[in-house]
């Protein structure tokens, strides 16, 4: 377990981009920072699409592009994990009794 380790601080209301710099989430609250995990996860598909390409193309090795696919994939299943347990948490509250 000594191997795990945070780093650095996460401010609240803060999303890393994949070029490590931070940006502030859209005025939307919670939408907001679905909508950019949205776009995060749209990008890192059309980077696994594009490393692909270029594998096909004989520009890329097979460990980067296996990686990039790796990457898109567990992202997405991430996004949808995420949205499971948020539709999971209105169902519950729209079956609440006032």
């Amino acid at each position: 377990m000594n191997d795990l380790t945070i780093q650095g601080r996460v401010q609240r209301g803060t999303c890393d981009t994949q070029d490590g710099t931070r940006t502030k989430p859209a005025d939307g609250g919670f939408a907001g920072v679905i909508k950019q995990a949205v776009e995060r996860v749209d990008d890192m598909e059309k980077q696994a699409d594009r490393s692909v390409q270029h594998l096909v193309k004989g520009e890329a090795g097979i460990h980067e592009t296996m990686i990039a696919l790796e990457k898109a994939d567990i992202s997405l299943r991430l996004l949808l994990q995420i949205r499971n347990k948020a539709m999971d948490a209105y169902r519950e509250v729209m079956r609440m009794q006032f």
